[in-house]
């Protein structure tokens, strides 16, 4: 039961929180001198989370994996800011939070280390045949089977996307020596890191494609049938972004015709329930959407997600602002 005291309060709304016990966001947003209301650990669907916005008439809502509609934003009678547990606003209507007058935040550089260290070890694993060795010792016993391995090297990557995390993917691949490519809109000369090309050239060359652009309506399965036929050199191709930017029936013919080596997937289209014909592929890996996961990376996504919402209920401008809110229509 809500007591008077917490009607007085401003109401911040966590609508998931897959990693557990909610303890951390409690001690920062409460000892704010704010109220926490905490959804379900499993993210529900627009209408639970209208649901669930209706119910406690928040000031903030904090998200990570629930969809905020137009219909969310539009319920409370102030509703200050809507805060992601993460990097990608896809599951925010950021319109309707701009024309509500409300912000909406990101943290958008609290996993750039694993999201990029994910992307190398996805590609040396497919170089060196580990998961593959793994899975046919196990079944037919030891065997000595050298055949496919690659020397990382001597291989040309092409990085789609040069944000943080892109940068910080060619560093790394840098480091063991490989030539790197990178396409983005807003990379137009050469870093020490990477070339600055042209897609057709990425798609002419490159040995490992590594996607790390953000999904938007623009990009939604940019990585079709046609671009992944007009690749030369066989490629790896390694998504850790979002699965919705690759064609999943585009990937399984590409596998089928066997123009691309195989692909290592962090996040496929459909998750978590994506095309078994895919997951099983034999030249397929697939680990489940957590490249931007460690210890270290969580707490921080965390905490700096609560910090946002307490500076905004404080009066404060955020740090990480996604858009620029009509303040004349704010509630």
């Amino acid at each position: 039961m809500t007591s008077g005291n917490d009607r007085t309060r401003q109401t911040v709304l966590l609508t998931d929180h897959p990693w557990g016990d909610p303890d951390l966001e409690r001690g920062i947003i409460e000892g704010a001198g704010l109220r926490l209301v905490a959804g379900p650990e499993v993210a529900g669907d627009a209408t639970q989370v209208e649901a669930l916005v209706e119910g406690c008439a928040p000031e903030a809502i904090l998200t990570c994996w629930a969809p905020v509609s137009a219909g969310a934003i539009g319920l409370p009678k102030c509703l200050r800011i809507v805060a992601r547990l993460g990097v990608g606003l896809d599951n925010i209507d950021v319109a309707a939070a701009t024309r509500r007058g409300t912000w909406v935040t990101n943290v958008p550089d609290y996993c750039v280390q694993e999201v990029s260290d994910h992307a190398l070890a996805l590609a040396l694993d497919f170089c060196r045949g580990i998961s593959r060795l793994n899975v046919e010792i196990k079944r037919a016993g030891w065997r000595s089977d050298a055949t496919g391995l690659l020397r990382l090297s001597t291989l040309v990557i092409g990085i789609l996307g040069y944000g943080r995390i892109g940068r910080e993917s060619a560093r790394k691949f840098r480091a063991f020596g490989c030539k790197v490519l990178a396409h983005a809109p807003s990379f137009t000369k050469d870093d020490d890191n990477a070339a600055a090309v042209s897609l057709e050239r990425i798609r002419e060359e490159a040995d490992i494609i590594v996607i790390h652009i953000p999904l938007t309506p623009t990009t939604q399965r940019m990585i079709t049938k046609e671009f992944l036929a007009g690749t030369r050199r066989l490629p790896l191709i390694v998504n850790v972004s979002r699965g919705a930017l690759i064609d999943n029936d585009a990937l399984l013919e590409a596998l089928s015709r066997e123009s691309i080596r195989g692909a290592a997937l962090d996040v496929v289209d459909g998750e978590p329930n994506p095309p078994q014909q895919l997951l099983s592929h034999p030249r397929v890996v697939v680990t489940p959407h957590v490249a931007y996961a460690s210890d270290a990376s969580m707490e921080e996504l965390r905490r700096r997600a609560c910090e946002e919402v307490v500076r905004v209920l404080r009066g404060e401008q955020p740090e990480n602002p996604r858009n620029l809110p009509d303040r004349a229509d704010a509630s």
